[in-house]
């Protein structure tokens, strides 16, 4: 097996171990970057030098005896939303084409401590609004698995980065199932951790009380390495958990027996693709032969998630995107004719008609006269959602469904029609509502040779239940072991 096919694991395993240098693992996966994204367009921005100049000091800081941190010379990709100070960071979009922050995100400064190799920025919809990467303003990212699909959005680069091996871990951020959709498409494991895990301090807002930042990884135990590394309370982030960080490598490795598993019969109905149910449902025979039980739930409210949650994240986007301006920083455009005409010129050159839609669905939902028949009300749904899940997990330890309702689809397919692309959160969506934990691990493929979506839901801060339930089921399975060749 080559340094580009290995586990985060085994990588942070073998750097420790003095087997292999971090600058000779940089390099394995900068020469992949180099020979293969052209293909797939993960990377916004890519330097091949910063890398191989922060690996090499960190070989020399180990070979001085000096104590080094957890993922000492490992590459990570980052999705370019999190502020990293000195490197470009666009949200792929032109309205922050030219904005290099003045200081890092909370998790980017937490890899830097760990002594995190940061291979670059890699592609999303613009802002994070999008199920595809195709909204980016800069190109579109390709499946590594078909390169005439989508790799999901809208964290597709961090996921096509690491299925097409051209970094071993990723980061990416989730407000409605932008982790774990892409994850699905691409076939490797996302996890949204729950709302406060992690710090958002630095990363660029989409909806602020959705928003979460997460790891992606080729198996469960790196995703569990890289939280422990970012998880934690941050006094910058006044949504921040003061909640203590479990050695979730060392707790996810529990036995699976005796754990209840609920099941939703609503999750297996019209819209869902006969080959993801079918493995969706094996998958669940997987669990159950290791000792777990699989317990019948209802989730009466699920079927208003996606009304309540563009309602919610579009009024949340609608606000948080009104700081892009053209006064301060950002994009302006050249040519106008006063104050106002420089706002609206500006706002309508710089973002792209996604951006630009849900900008004007959540200022419709917040205007006079419909605030409360539209953001009132999905917030009172909301409230509905999580009460559904307290009580389901009063009774099972985790909930078990389809990630998406179908593989990746081709590029172009559902640009034309916004309501269908929404539709393919439909199993994600409520774990943001809820704030609650959301797992993808791969469970197999279509006829077409595109990856499927097992989703795993737990409990607020329950992320070691979730993980300890995916490992399980890719210690006795192996879809998570196959790679792409592109």
């Amino acid at each position: 097996m080559t340094l580009i096919q290995e586990s985060a694991t085994r990588l942070v395993d073998q750097l420790r171990a003095g087997d292999v240098s971090a600058e000779a693992v940089t390099r394995a996966f900068c020469d992949r970057i180099e020979a293969v994204d052209d293909k797939v367009k993960a990377f916004l921005h890519y330097d091949r030098d910063a890398a191989l100049d922060q690996a090499r000091a960190i070989d020399k800081k180990r070979q001085s005896g000096a104590s080094v941190g957890r993922l000492a010379g490992l590459p990570i990709a980052v999705k370019d939303i999190l502020c990293a100070k000195g490197m470009p960071t666009t949200c792929a979009s032109k309205m922050l084409e030219t904005f290099v922050p003045p200081y890092d995100a909370h998790v980017i400064g937490r890899l830097r401590e760990e002594d995190a190799v940061f291979l670059g920025r890699v592609n999303m919809d613009e802002f994070a609004m999008g199920s595809s990467t195709e909204n980016s303003a800069v190109a579109s990212t390709r499946n590594p698995w078909n390169t005439d699909c989508v790799p999901g959005g809208s964290s597709g680069g961090s996921a096509a980065a690491v299925a097409a091996c051209e970094a071993p871990i990723s980061l990416g951020t989730d407000t409605g199932g932008s982790i774990r959709q892409p994850a699905s498409y691409c076939g490797i494991v996302g996890l949204k951790p729950t709302y406060g895990r992690v710090s958002r301090y630095g990363l660029i807002a989409f909806a602020s009380s959705l928003d979460q930042i997460g790891p992606m990884a080729r198996t469960v135990d790196d995703a569990a390495l890289l939280l422990e590394c970012i998880a934690g309370h941050d006094r910058h982030d006044a949504t921040s958990a003061n909640e203590p960080v479990p050695e979730y490598t060392k707790e996810i490795t529990a036995p699976i027996k005796g754990l209840k598993v609920g099941i939703v019969p609503d999750h297996f109905g019209e819209g869902l693709d006969p080959e993801v149910e079918s493995a969706v449902r094996a998958s669940l025979d997987v669990l159950k032969d290791q000792g777990a039980e699989l317990v019948e739930i209802d989730l009466p409210h699920k079927k208003y998630g996606i009304a309540a949650y563009y309602l919610v994240a579009t009024a949340e986007a609608s606000s948080n995107l009104a700081r892009y301006d053209g006064v301060h920083y950002g994009f302006r455009a050249e040519n106008f004719d006063g104050l106002i005409d420089m706002y609206c010129k500006t706002r309508g050159q710089g973002f792209g008609d996604e951006v630009k839609r849900r900008i004007m669905l959540g200022t419709f939902a917040l205007s006079a006269g419909y605030r409360d028949a539209y953001y009132i009300k999905a917030l009172q749904v909301r409230r509905l959602i999580k009460n559904d899940f307290d009580a389901a997990f009063a009774t099972v330890d985790v909930i078990c469904a389809p990630t998406a309702p179908t593989p990746a689809f081709k590029i172009g397919e559902k640009t034309d029609d916004p309501l269908s692309m929404y539709l393919s959160d439909i199993y994600t969506v409520s774990t943001n509502l809820a704030g609650i934990c959301g797992l993808n691990v791969p469970c197999g493929f279509s006829k077409a040779g595109l990856p499927i979506g097992l989703q795993i839901q737990s409990p607020p801060f329950g992320e070691t239940v979730a993980m300890r339930v995916g490992r399980a089921y890719q210690q006795a399975t192996d879809w998570h072991t196959k790679t792409p060749s592109l």
